[in-house]
């Protein structure tokens, strides 16, 4: 070996070091929020007002019983609520954004790249421009309390529209459509036996972000429920976090935080395959 290849070696192997050191890195800042959210929970009030400590405390336990027992937070029934509209978004802005992907990609029309740059334009709209002008539709549909304002408009989800749109650029050839054509296999068929499995990366990345989304989302359930069994998790955290000085707990607080946190956690482990797939696939237009 010459000494050109021995140097170009050991700078190959500086280089990894310092690649693997900055990761390692990155990955400590990433989980330190995380560490600090379990320790936490494990310490009463009066031990977090101290300081941070990086060993746990021993009121895990009288933590989670004062949360559960607290009876202006039905944690349960929150956690029921948010899974429910969490779920149903995750369902519906999949599957009827790749619908109209798979409209998009599929047929030739008049007005094709109109309507595409139309749904984009949308993105740009931020939620709160609208949120006034919803919350009294809802209010004047009498849907006010309910669950069906906080899960059908995800039908409508450009975001979501754009990623599967980019990703069937990608992985669905339009002759594999076209022959399911000439078979007989009428559109809706086509759809849902042929273009959803060659979805399902990019379905589990967006599944898990608009999951993710609607269950930490605070903004608008904040104004469509108000009633006790109604309520989501961010609310009863909200409500939490805004009681009085003499109820208020930062144990409780860190409880059910970690409460929330821990189905996104789960999904995510599941799924977590087919996210890094779906988002190698769906970020590369073939």
């Amino acid at each position: 070996m010459t000494e050109k290849e021995q140097s170009g070696g050991a700078g190959l192997h500086i280089r990894r070091v310092v690649s693997y050191v900055i990761l390692i890195f990155l990955t400590i800042i990433c989980l330190l929020p995380f560490y600090i959210l379990l320790i936490n929970c494990t310490r009463n009030h009066v031990d977090i007002q101290k300081g941070f400590t990086m060993l746990p405390g021993s009121s895990f336990a009288k933590n989670f019983e004062n949360l559960m027992h607290n009876p202006n937070l039905p944690v349960l029934r929150g956690i029921l609520n948010s899974f429910i509209v969490a779920m149903g978004s995750a369902v519906l802005t999949t599957y009827f954004s790749s619908l109209t992907a798979y409209a998009i990609h599929a047929y030739d029309f008049r007005g094709k790249k109109v309507i595409f740059t139309f749904i984009l334009m949308i993105m740009m709209v931020p939620t709160q421009v609208s949120a006034l002008g919803f919350v009294e539709l809802m209010r004047k549909m009498k849907l006010m309390n309910s669950f069906v304002p906080l899960i059908v408009p995800s039908i409508a989800a450009p975001v979501v529209f754009f990623f599967m749109k980019q990703y069937m650029d990608s992985a669905l050839p339009i002759e594999i459509v076209e022959a399911a054509r000439i078979d007989g296999s009428h559109e809706f068929r086509a759809f849902n036996t042929i273009v959803l499995p060659i979805m399902k990366p990019a379905i589990a990345v967006q599944a898990i972000f608009a999951f993710t989304s609607s269950w930490n989302n605070y903004f608008i359930p904040s104004l469509i429920l108000d009633k006790k069994d109604k309520k989501t998790l961010p609310i009863l955290i909200a409500q939490l976090r805004s009681a009085d000085f003499l109820k208020f707990d930062l144990g409780q607080v860190y409880m059910m935080i970690a409460i929330s946190i821990f189905p996104v956690v789960v999904v995510y482990l599941f799924v977590s395959k087919s996210i890094v797939q779906g988002v190698a696939l769906g970020s590369v237009k073939g």
